[in-house]
């Protein structure tokens, strides 16, 4: 290229004959001519043609590539199996051939998808108050010691760009209902809309265009807080892509470095605390000012938090024989009357409600394990077995519900359990928790215990003077010798004026 711009300079410029300019350059003076004739400011060269053991199979290669490309991914066939496939049909050449005829063909279908729409999107501009997008994420964490998989709700703001996380170890309804409670919290209000992917927690079925069968408890959580849904294309995550850049930033920003933490209440504390300090941290970019301050402008369009939504799925359960209902591989005690009955479960984020005729019976913390391998866990409370203890008191000694007493109920079980008929006295002490504060009741137990006459009597007259609020009796004080002050006298005389009184009448 720099000789051809010597000769053309030479020649238009300085007026230099062909033969001169051949003398000088060493090339002939028809090349010269053929390079002032063109007129061209860089040489062309044709292009190398090299033969190849593939050219007569192209053809065929590039038939297969364009089906195979419109198959799902699952059910492709790979370079390899139509390298094999060539082979059968008489292809004797090497398969790198293969595989970079199949690079090229993918890189030109790639750059025609690129300019013909698919690879050029239109920015999005919102206004304040207008939307929110919505997206999981899975991270990590160390809790209690061990290295955790989380999944992470991420909540933004498209106007003001301020976002939320909150951790979660699961992808469920209750789960994703919760952090829609906390997240509309913490940034001050609801939206008008919200920018969602088609999660199996929210779309029953993808149908036509935007045409979705939305979950009927997804659809009431929408309705509870005003907002309306929307849901991207299929495989169009740049529809909400401020959430889906808040994925990858926030790798950086809060999971490279986040500290460990004892469980997920105290991670999620410091989740909320640090998103609300990188608001005032980040420029927003597009307006003046810091995300925080876009936000204290957009928060008075946004409409006020309602009461939280009550977001729990519901299952019937049938309560077992042992007063048990089972959920995710744990069991978990119901009170004694609603035994082989069928009862509403109702699950949350963080905790089971177990309801019956209309009200509720118990509530437990909710247990969830990773861990798929293992038998799960049984949590009792002792409170529910009471019913059945007062028809079986034999059953005080080992029944496992009863491992778990306070202390308190622990020494005088083991005071009572010598004595006979002690297990049913230790029932009828356990049944006043049934009709009295259970606080009250230990008090009265210990006040007993330390007074050394554990006794069912004895508890339920410290118990009443404790709820009537009257104070203990002052301690009777006697001396070691007791001393009469008139001694008695044998006088037989005595006997004998009440024998003579007797005959005279």
């Amino acid at each position: 290229m720099a000789t051809l711009s010597v000769i053309r300079r030479w020649a238009l410029r300085e007026q230099l004959s062909i033969r001169e300019i051949a003398r000088r350059t060493g090339l002939s003076r028809n090349t010269i001519r053929k390079y002032l004739r063109a007129g061209e400011a860089e040489p062309h060269y044709a292009k190398r043609v090299s033969p190849s053991k593939l050219d007569p199979f192209a053809s065929k290669l590039l038939g297969w590539l364009k089906t195979e490309a419109g198959r799902s991914r699952k059910q492709r066939r790979t370079v390899k199996q139509m390298y094999v496939d060539l082979q059968a049909l008489g292809y004797d050449g090497s398969y790198n051939r293969v595989a970079a005829f199949a690079r090229l063909w993918h890189e030109q279908r790639l750059v025609a998808q690129q300019t013909t729409g698919r690879g050029t999107f239109v920015p999005l501009a919102f206004g304040p108050g207008e939307a929110f997008q919505f997206d999981w994420s899975e991270d990590w964490a160390v809790l209690a010691g061990v290295r955790t998989k989380l999944q992470v709700a991420h909540f933004k703001l498209s106007h003001s760009r301020a976002f939320y996380l909150r951790a979660y170890p699961l992808q469920t309804h209750e789960m994703l209902f919760d952090a829609h409670n906390h997240a509309f919290a913490v940034l001050g209000g609801v939206p008008c809309r919200g920018i969602y992917d088609n999660m199996r927690t929210a779309v029953d079925r993808v149908r036509r265009g935007k045409e979705r069968d939305v979950n009927a408890r997804f659809a009431a959580m929408v309705s509870h807080f005003l907002f309306e849904a929307e849901f991207c294309n299929p495989a169009s995550g740049w529809e909400k892509g401020q959430v889906e850049k808040n994925v990858r930033d926030a790798r950086h920003r809060l999971w490279q470095v986040v500290p460990p933490f004892p469980s997920l209440p105290e991670l999620n504390a410091w989740l909320q605390e640090r998103c609300v300090a990188l608001w005032h941290e980040i420029e927003h970019g597009k307006l003046p000012g810091s995300v925080a301050d876009v936000w204290a402008q957009e928060k008075a369009t946004l409409m006020p938090m309602p009461r939280p939504f009550d977001g729990f799925v519901e299952h019937t359960k049938r309560v077992s024989p042992t007063c048990l209902v089972h959920f995710e591989r744990n069991r978990y005690s119901v009170p004694a009357p609603y035994a082989n009955r069928p009862v509403s479960l109702r699950v949350y984020a963080d905790r089971l409600v177990v309801a019956a005729e209309g009200q509720i019976v118990c509530e437990h913390q909710r247990l969830i394990e990773r861990n798929h391998h293992g038998a799960g866990q049984t949590v009792y409370d002792w409170r529910h077995y009471l019913a059945v203890l007062q028809r079986k008191p034999g059953a005080l000694r080992n029944g496992a519900p009863f491992l778990e007493l306070p202390p308190a109920f622990k020494r005088l079980q083991a005071t009572l359990l010598k004595q006979t008929g002690g297990d049913r006295e230790m029932v009828e002490v356990l049944a006043l928790v049934l009709h009295h504060d259970e606080q009250a009741v230990l008090a009265a137990v210990e006040l007993a215990l330390e007074s050394g006459a554990a006794s069912k009597t004895h508890i339920l007259n410290v118990l009443h003077r404790l709820l009537d609020g009257k104070p203990a009796p002052a301690p009777v004080t006697s001396p070691q010798a007791l001393k009469l002050a008139v001694e008695p006298q044998a006088n037989v005389l005595r006997y004998d004026q009440l024998r003579e009184v007797r005959y005279a009448s």
